[in-house]
């Protein structure tokens, strides 16, 4: 009797001992699961906060020509500003996108044009920096073609400030830069509303390049408010999953200071090379904020992206050699 009471002594406290570890490790990982959820929340909340920053007027130079507010549309967001040198002629066109987690942000952010338009107007491109409607009364998709209307509107109006509406390079950061991958990735979008292709695209830090991957694991809650609880429609505003044919080149940059950003950056370059498309990642070791605001100001960065840029087409190299 006594060795029947001693094996079920040692099965109970087996169990009680698996049940111990199995509860550790279910907590382990729930622990885990909300330290990985409250950091991409910091993360998104800075990345926010970092779009919606202003630090005063943007300083540009006094020599050249702004043209604000040109319509697109008869929203009041659909609208875009102008910035060109004066007397050129057939110039290359950086056309940029603001980020701000799709709810918020402007064309004329400090951190969106001062350094860029300070670097590039001078060298003979014009520069163009956009709004476009915001969540809650556009969705992702819905700001996308926003976008691809501002840049039809923008090509057909290019020679009368200088520009070549077949030289278009498309920027964007963050969400912005999620806009452009889009429509990167399904040249159709654009080509509904008139736009004709452009040279290159610059995606700076995306917030989502792959919308099913943040959709389907923990996430912040900008991206239920952008994306909403339909599985079914992440595809459709999912740059990666959209890209199936080689388009214009590619350069994605991130940051290594963020989880999360490189590797999507990485995969979708490689889905786009293996389309024979021309993409490459540039990692750098910046913060979000960085990446948009330093553009154009910080020698190294710059440069690297300027080698794009004049792979390009030879007016870009033109251009950037002055």
């Amino acid at each position: 009797m006594s060795l029947i009471k001693n094996k079920i002594a040692i099965r109970l406290g087996t169990t009680a001992l698996l049940l111990l570890l199995t509860s550790q490790t279910i907590l382990a990982a729930t622990l885990r699961d909300r330290i990985i959820e409250r950091r991409q929340q910091q993360q998104t909340k800075q990345a926010s906060e970092d779009n919606m920053a202003e630090s005063g007027p943007a300083k540009l130079p006094a020599d050249i020509q702004i043209v604000r507010d040109v319509s697109y549309g008869n929203d009041e967001r659909q609208r875009f500003d102008v910035y060109s040198p004066k007397g050129g002629k057939d110039l290359p066109v950086i056309f940029m996108v603001h980020g701000g987690g799709w709810s918020v942000g402007d064309k004329a952010a400090q951190s969106v044009i001062e350094n860029k338009v300070t670097r590039w107007v001078p060298k003979g491109f014009i520069f163009i920096s956009t709004n476009y409607r915001m969540l809650p009364k556009a969705p992702p998709l819905e700001q996308a073609t926003d976008i691809a209307r501002a840049v039809a509107a923008a090509q057909g109006k290019a020679a009368d400030w200088g520009g070549d509406k077949n030289k278009f390079i498309l920027m964007g950061h963050s969400a912005g830069a999620h806009l452009v991958a889009l429509l990167a990735s399904a040249p159709p979008i654009s080509a509904k509303f008139g736009a004709l292709p452009w040279l290159g695209t610059v995606s700076l830090d995306s917030a989502a390049l792959d919308v099913v991957q943040i959709m389907g694991r923990q996430h912040a809650p900008l991206y239920d408010r952008a994306f909403g609880q339909n599985a079914a429609s992440w595809k459709s505003a999912s740059p990666f999953h959209l890209l199936q044919n080689a388009g214009a080149p590619f350069l994605a940059v991130c940051s290594t200071q963020r989880d999360d950003s490189c590797a999507p950056a990485a995969r979708f370059v490689a889905k786009a090379n293996s389309l024979g498309m021309k993409a490459s990642v540039l990692e750098k070791n910046m913060s979000h904020k960085e990446i948009n605001q330093r553009l154009g100001e910080e020698r190294e960065y710059t440069e690297a992206v300027e080698a794009f840029m004049r792979a390009l087409d030879p007016s870009m190299a033109a251009a950037l050699a002055k």
